[in-house]
């Protein structure tokens, strides 16, 4: 009785299925979907360069992200994250919470903090992989899932920001120039790096969104040096020196929890804060862990190293001899898989 019922059912599923698809013969098997890769090659007949084969990305995703190097998620991180995360933030800009190696980084012409009378306002915390309410932020698995399309299974977080843009003080110290994140970093292949970047509120050309050039993730690594800025800049903030200024600009009009996806190579910076708070967003660069480093020597890299371990010997009385590499080792953290090179 029950075999009979099961060759019934069979039957019945056989009938269903070529009515649904009439060309299907009976008894052939069921094809698997087909990936992201697939759907987009037939549509889009490119060599995919910065992305790999996955079931998430759609195939306009996929080729947007191939032909910009970004791509923009909308309400990606929960409001209730977002809040989670600004406590935190204020909690370590009132010294409520001590974080090992931390950087905290404050505006050369801003007096007037956000959370703490007569103290200089904090612009950017850097390398908070040792607060764990902030790393969460980096292991969500809503993020996760976008940046292994780029990156692989196994995924490092490199680089950790939570940035505070002040309002400008009318010096228009609060802009961040034109860069690619690349000059920054020891690490190659540059296809397998990207940062996330969420909007912790609504970001708009008023209080300083990013803006991009887009397919400019196409082309080499630059020079970089400190602009020529009236007022100054902040430290460590370069900025790109030789690019193509009839390249048009994208604004990235973001409202809290939209998440932009974007390649090191992306030539990127933000404008002024023209209102009167403060603009939040929080970012991690990640990288395959099967990525390597590289000397930076003989490159355009090796200023930067220059003035990094300058820096490090100031301030940790490091008299050893340091690489730039040396300094990435010891602030990423992994967040998924396996550590393997990084």
């Amino acid at each position: 009785m029950e075999e009979s019922g099961g060759r019934g059912a069979s039957l019945r599923l056989e009938v269903l299925l070529r009515h649904l698809s009439p060309s299907r013969a009976a008894g052939a098997t069921l094809a698997p979907s087909p990936t992201s890769a697939q759907l987009a090659k037939e549509k889009y007949p490119t060599q995919f360069c910065y992305t790999l084969d996955n079931n998430l990305l759609s195939p306009e995703q996929r080729h947007f992200y191939e032909e910009n190097g970004y791509l923009v998620i909308r309400n990606l991180v929960s409001s209730e994250d977002i809040e989670c995360f600004r406590n935190e933030f204020m909690k370590i800009c009132k010294n409520e919470v001590k974080v090992p190696g931390l950087v905290i980084m404050r505006d050369i012409s801003i007096a007037k903090s956000e959370f703490v009378a007569d103290q200089k306002a904090v612009t950017k915390i850097q390398d908070f992989m040792g607060d764990e309410e902030l790393f969460r932020y980096c292991t969500l698995p809503q993020i996760l899932k976008y940046v292994e399309c780029i990156v692989g299974p196994n995924i490092m977080a490199m680089h950790t920001m939570l940035i505070n843009k002040p309002p400008d003080p009318g010096k228009k110290s609060s802009r961040h120039p034109l860069h690619q994140d690349l000059h920054f970093f020891p690490f190659r292949p540059a296809d397998r790096i990207v940062c996330a970047w969420t909007a912790m509120e609504r970001i708009d050309r008023r209080n300083g969104c990013l803006v991009v050039l887009p397919g400019s993730h196409k082309g080499p690594l630059k020079q970089h040096d400190y602009p020529e800025w009236e007022g100054g800049v902040n430290k460590m903030y370069h900025g790109v020196r030789d690019y193509d200024k009839s390249t048009p600009r994208v604004h990235l009009v973001m409202e809290k929890g939209d998440t932009v996806f974007f390649h090191p190579l992306l030539i990127h910076g933000s404008g002024m804060n023209r209102t009167e708070g403060f603009r939040k967003a929080i970012s991690c660069h990640y990288a395959s862990s099967d990525c390597h480093y590289i000397d930076v020597k003989g490159t355009s890299q090796e200023k930067l190293e220059e003035e990094v371990v300058a820096i490090a010997k100031k301030k940790y009385g490091v008299d050893s001899p340091i690489k730039l590499k040396d300094a990435w080792m010891i602030r990423s953290r992994l967040a998924k898989g396996k550590r393997i090179n990084l």
